[in-house]
């Protein structure tokens, strides 16, 4: 079982310099959270518009590799895919013995894209929860889960940095803690996640779209009853607070019997063979090799499934739908 942390030691980050690399929605949060906390933080950021976003918010804002240069510790919140390239030239060559260098996600060292320095610290401070959550989260008085995990532990407290880390960005809050991981099984489990979950009710949804229009339910009709109206927002709101069997209770007895008796007609035995594929292409590497050759040659077939999914009749009738409804412009 994994351990839980409910607390961290913020005298670790007093009298240190913290940069945040990356002022994106991560990046912002974390940084707003730890300044907050009394923490000094400086962000490194390239020119663009979250440059002048951090300086509106009343940081500090050097060019990536000063900033590297001017911190005891540094968090990489960056896009996973321009990590690598901004690691090799702009952070490796500044670090120095005794720094540690954060994390909020792990793949990039999961996978081998980035090895550790020696005499550095390499830690993860992976919030569950999306920027804008850990942001809310902390000014409301609430915690959220963080994974935190250790790669190269090179100043014997590298897990107590991760922790004061957690603190500092607001994880023990009521509500929240801080689970024992790695780079690995945070990489393995984000994937896994994002591919199943995320990709399976997008096509879930729009395969149950096109047997419900088949059988003669108007397109409209449809849409509100999958997600649409809002309803599947609410029901997860329910598993986020009674669990995910818990929340059934709130449905009539007629919808519980339907969805005990016939899901394990859709979530079936082979279901769990093509489960397993998913996870063993992440877990091999397949996955991670298969992105970056597709992000190497500029993304071809990235594009191209984005422009043939929203070409599908359910996105055109959704965009009709939601501009009747005053959601979209025209």
């Amino acid at each position: 079982m994994a351990r839980l942390f409910f607390n961290g030691d913020l005298e670790l980050l007093r009298g240190k310099v913290v940069a945040v690399i990356g002022y994106g929605n991560q990046g912002r949060a974390q940084a707003l959270n730890m300044r907050d906390s009394g923490v000094s933080v400086i962000i490194g950021n390239i020119r663009d518009a979250y440059w002048e976003a951090a300086r509106r918010d009343g940081f500090e804002v050097y060019d990536i590799d000063e900033a590297v240069e001017r911190a005891d510790i540094v968090l990489l919140l960056i896009p996973d895919e321009v990590m690598p390239n901004v690691y090799s030239e702009k952070v490796l060559p500044r670090l120095r013995d005794g720094m540690v260098l954060a994390f909020a996600s792990g793949y990039n060292v999961a996978f081998g894209f980035i090895t550790p320095r020696q005499g550095v610290d390499y830690i993860l401070v992976a919030p569950r929860m999306i920027g804008q959550g850990v942001r809310n989260s902390y000014l409301e008085g609430r915690g959220f889960p963080v994974l935190i995990g250790v790669a190269q532990d090179s100043s014997g407290r590298a897990l107590d940095y991760a922790l004061a880390i957690a603190k500092a960005i607001g994880a023990f809050g009521a509500g929240g803690c801080a689970v024992e991981s790695s780079f690995e099984e945070e990489a393995h489990t984000d994937l896994f996640g994002e591919q199943v979950i995320g990709g399976g009710m997008l096509f879930l949804i729009r395969t149950a779209y096109e047997v419900m229009v088949e059988y003669g339910i108007s397109p409209e009709v449809a849409l509100l009853e999958l997600y649409a109206s809002g309803e599947l927002i609410e029901v997860f709101k329910a598993v986020f607070s009674m669990g995910l069997w818990g929340q059934l209770k709130l449905h009539s007895t007629t919808s519980q019997y339907g969805q005990q008796t016939r899901g394990p007609r859709i979530a079936g035995p082979e279901l769990k063979t093509v489960l397993r594929g998913i996870m063993e292409d992440i877990v091999s590497g397949r996955f991670a090799r298969e992105w970056a050759l597709e992000q190497m040659a500029g993304k071809p077939h990235f594009k191209a499934i984005w422009r043939r999914n929203l070409r599908h009749p359910m996105i055109l009738e959704e965009q009709k739908l939601y501009r009747a409804l005053g959601r979209i412009k025209d």
